[in-house]
């Protein structure tokens, strides 16, 4: 299946404690269906001190579901991914504008 949300997508989360957070995906792991969006689904992970980090308490991002995830139209609302043919390429558009997300 087409990938309908990369890295560097401006996506806002549908459903969860982060409910309509917006957020930049950092990566996709399509294998999972999950995605780690920047400053959503924060954990606290304790880490032990090193030579080369400071230890103590670190906030991580942790990967949400893509089915939660909507990308953001030009307007700023969520909306759905759709997939046509523009002369020989084949581009993602927003359904709710009609706008080609990357030409």
């Amino acid at each position: 299946m087409a990938a309908k949300l990369k890295k560097g997508d401006t996506v806002i989360v549908l459903s969860g404690k982060d409910k309509g957070q917006k957020g930049t995906i950092t990566n996709v792991d399509p294998k999972s269906g999950k995605a780690v969006v920047e400053g959503v689904n924060m954990a606290i992970r304790h880490t032990r001190q090193s030579q080369t980090s400071q230890g103590g308490r670190i906030p991580k991002a942790m990967p949400i579901d893509l089915s939660n995830l909507a990308i953001v139209d030009k307007n700023g609302k969520p909306t759905r991914v759709g997939f046509k043919i523009e002369g020989d390429k084949k581009v993602r558009y927003a359904k709710t504008t009609g706008d080609v997300i990357d030409a």
